[in-house]
């Protein structure tokens, strides 16, 4: 005999025996229903949770730039205990460019030059620069490799106890043989191109954030490397000293070439110098380019970002 179907508002889980009056024995009809204990569990579907929608917008588009990578992430995955940052980033930085890599806070921009300097090794894929695996290098190896890089940190990192001087002499005397007067020489050029010749006597703490940027650039760049680092390097700076601090690394940019790597997710700063940009999102790239191309891109998470609206793909979370 068939039964008839129950209305889905009326169909509940059984209660857990530790839950029922009487440790599971029965209740009496006679007692009052509403002096139990509400054990009715409504059976609710979990809201799915398909990849698909989370990377919807991620197209994975790399538009040519003609030249080839300096660096190279393949596959790329690194979790933090349960916190997943990189989930599969395939990445390249073209080499005589500068390239920006944008996203919102937390998406794992800063992530990405630890991996590039072998500070941290991804869990999955690989990173190559110039063509080597920075996970697969022996020691020696990689304190070479380690050369190729100069490294602009948020806030200049400069040693507190040293004056500027010895600051930016600091990578030519650990890592070189040179002479005091050629190590004097190299200083005093750096210093003179982003500004600040006639503060090699000053201390950190005598200097402003914009002096201690522009410094922290400088001793990025005594060792003549052919890879530059700038994490966040507009962090702390009024518009005019980063407008400022744009136009000093596109000079240097010109005169030095190389592979010129921003992590930001300032806009301006973007507009003023990217060649290429890259947008980073949930651990993966979006689309990448070169940068004239990725600010007339039809995605509509892409255009969001680089125009700074409220609507779209990106909210709060």
């Amino acid at each position: 005999m068939d039964e008839t179907p129950q209305d889905p508002d009326e169909i509940v889980a059984d209660a857990p025996a530790e839950d029922m009056p009487g440790n599971g024995e029965a209740v009496p009809a006679s007692e009052s229903q509403s002096d139990l204990p509400d054990t009715r569990v409504v059976r609710e579907a979990a809201p799915a949770h398909h990849e698909e929608d989370e990377y919807r917008w991620h197209t994975g588009m790399n538009r040519p730039t003609g030249v080839q990578d300096a660096v190279e992430f393949i596959d790329v995955h690194k979790a933090f205990g349960r916190n997943k940052i990189l989930k599969g980033l395939n990445m390249g930085l073209p080499d005589d460019k500068i390239s920006m890599i944008l996203g919102p806070s937390g998406t794992g921009k800063s992530v990405c030059i630890k991996h590039m300097v072998g500070l941290l090794y991804p869990d999955q894929g690989d990173v190559l620069v110039h063509g080597e695996s920075v996970p697969h290098m022996h020691d020696d190896e990689l304190f070479d490799m380690r050369k190729k890089f100069g490294v602009l940190f948020q806030d200049g990192a400069l040693f507190g106890s040293m004056n500027l001087l010895d600051n930016v002499a600091f990578p030519l005397r650990q890592h070189t043989d040179k002479s005091e007067e050629e190590i004097l020489s190299i200083v005093d050029r750096r210093l003179t191109e982003v500004g600040l010749q006639e503060a090699g006597d000053k201390m950190p703490n005598e200097l402003s954030g914009g002096m201690r940027k522009r410094a922290g650039f400088a001793r990025a760049l005594v060792l003549d490397p052919s890879i530059v680092l700038f994490d966040e390097p507009d962090s702390g700076l009024d518009p005019v000293r980063t407008a400022l601090l744009c136009e000093l690394i596109q000079e240097i940019h010109e005169e030095n070439q190389g592979c010129y790597c921003v992590i930001t997710h300032d806009i301006m700063s973007a507009r003023r110098v990217a060649e290429y940009i890259a947008v980073l999102w949930r651990g993966r790239i979006v689309e990448a380019g070169p940068a004239e191309e990725l600010f007339d891109s039809d995605n509509a998470f892409v255009r969001q970002f680089l125009s700074g609206e409220s609507q779209g793909p990106l909210g709060m979370e």
